[in-house]
């Protein structure tokens, strides 16, 4: 199939190409980009006043299957994602069964070519069962097409075990990905430590859950030499361990989701369990740090741990309820709204976070528009202003403390090895 694409802003960091020009598509792959295309395709779009960029990566989302099929699928997840411009996407292993094992990377891979639309990378679990036991079969499923390992929901808490993990991910050459949460330290906590959980008569989650767990895996990482990539970064502190560990030379990443720098904890309205996610929404100070972490290149990418729940489960009180929100469908909107409509971020460092870094962190050749590579390609109206509406959502879940609010950046088509996998109406 092909696809011209007309009058697009460009935006792509890899090759600093920033302005209006055309880009040819043709058998899954880009064929031209200059300013001005005349040929025969089989579609045209007219992509003018539109941003054109490579398609976004998420190294963070939960698709809940095998195992939790009423909160996502695959399929839906993937569709979920297509809608948000992403056009690969990194599904954590905390399934049932997790995914510990060759064998079930190999199930995933295959359920994932029969029913997503978009490019979908496992995650493989740290341990067995994520007990924290015993090290899973880390080389078995790298060669069945894992592309990192995380022990995502819960940390490691046996340091030996996890830093054996590390050398062993290191021999494989893939990163490891961190949740810095200490079990001992969160105890039952459900909010941020403040005077809002205390408001809300709820245990609190204080930083120290989040710190501590970082400064011991970028202390790992510095014994192993394994890349490590910290997720889903809510407070000071991570940022600045990061910056610490970059200076010193360390392989260290990290991810910042957007509930976190666009939604603070004192804005929490009550007993509201979609305010309720792991890391917990922070402080006004733990947002601005976030933000500057992020305009500094500290932090290197926006990731969105979407996290589907049904809507009996959202139902319930904070204390009782699951943690985790969607975010597939709302990061670019909400990422234009608060970091690049603001001055943090120039649309050319929102397209680094959201795309070439992710593809730095897996080692993938990815998040480039350049001829020769694969046709993954977002066209976003930059300009649109809309209401977030979660009954427009593809995702299963519903889950969302921004149901309603104003943004600003609208995803208009997204196009997966040179296939339209959404086109907005």
């Amino acid at each position: 199939m092909s696809i011209l694409i007309k009058n697009g802003y460009l935006l792509d960091p890899a090759t600093k190409t920033e302005g209006v020009s055309d880009l040819l598509i043709e058998d899954g792959f880009i064929k031209e980009i200059s300013p001005n295309i005349n040929t025969e395709a089989e579609q045209v779009i007219d992509a003018k006043g539109h941003y054109v960029m490579p398609g976004f990566i998420d190294l963070h989302v939960h698709l809940r299957e095998p195992g939790f099929e009423y909160k996502e699928t695959i399929a839906t997840g993937s569709r979920a994602a297509a809608r948000g411009g992403y056009t690969t996407i990194c599904p954590m292993p905390n399934t049932r069964p997790v995914i510990d094992s060759k064998q079930m990377v190999e199930v995933l891979v295959k359920k994932a070519e029969e029913d997503a639309v978009v490019h979908v990378l496992p995650i493989g679990a740290v341990t067995k069962d994520q007990v924290g036991a015993e090290i899973s079969d880390i080389k078995g499923m790298v060669t069945a097409g894992a592309a990192a390992i995380s022990e995502d929901g819960k940390s490691v808490m046996n340091t030996a075990l996890y830093q054996r993990a590390m050398i062993e991910a290191k021999k494989a050459g893939i990163p490891v990905f961190a949740h810095c949460e200490d079990k001992d330290l969160v105890g039952k906590g459900v909010l941020n430590e403040s005077k809002k959980s205390q408001e809300l008569g709820m245990p609190g989650i204080s930083n120290a859950v989040e710190d501590v767990i970082a400064a011991r895996d970028i202390l790992l990482a510095k014994n192993t030499g394994v890349k490590l990539h910290l997720c889903h970064c809510s407070t000071r502190d991570s940022v600045t361990f990061i910056d610490m560990a970059k200076k010193s030379g360390l392989p260290v990443t990290g991810e910042v989701c957007p509930h976190h720098f666009a939604m603070a904890d004192e804005e929490i309205t009550g007993d509201d369990a979609n305010y309720k996610m792991n890391p917990p929404l922070r402080s006004r100070e733990d947002i601005q740090a976030l933000k500057d972490g992020l305009k500094s290149n500290i932090m290197d990418v926006i990731a969105t741990d979407h996290a589907p729940h049904s809507a009996e489960e959202k139902a319930k009180s904070i204390q009782e309820a699951p943690f985790g929100i969607v975010g597939l469908e709302t990061a670019f909107a909400l990422t234009m709204t608060e970091l690049v409509e603001q001055g943090y971020l120039t649309p050319m460092q929102m397209v680094e976070k959201m795309s070439l870094n992710p593809a730095k962190v897996l080692g993938i050749d990815k998040g480039i528009l350049a001829v020769g590579k694969a046709a993954d390609i977002v066209i976003a109206d930059p300009k649109e202003k809309y209401r977030i509406d979660v009954n427009e959502f593809a995702s299963k879940g519903k889950n969302t403390p921004f149901h309603g609010k104003e943004v600003v950046g609208r995803i208009k088509v997204t196009i997966v090895d040179g296939n339209i996998v959404f086109k907005d109406k």
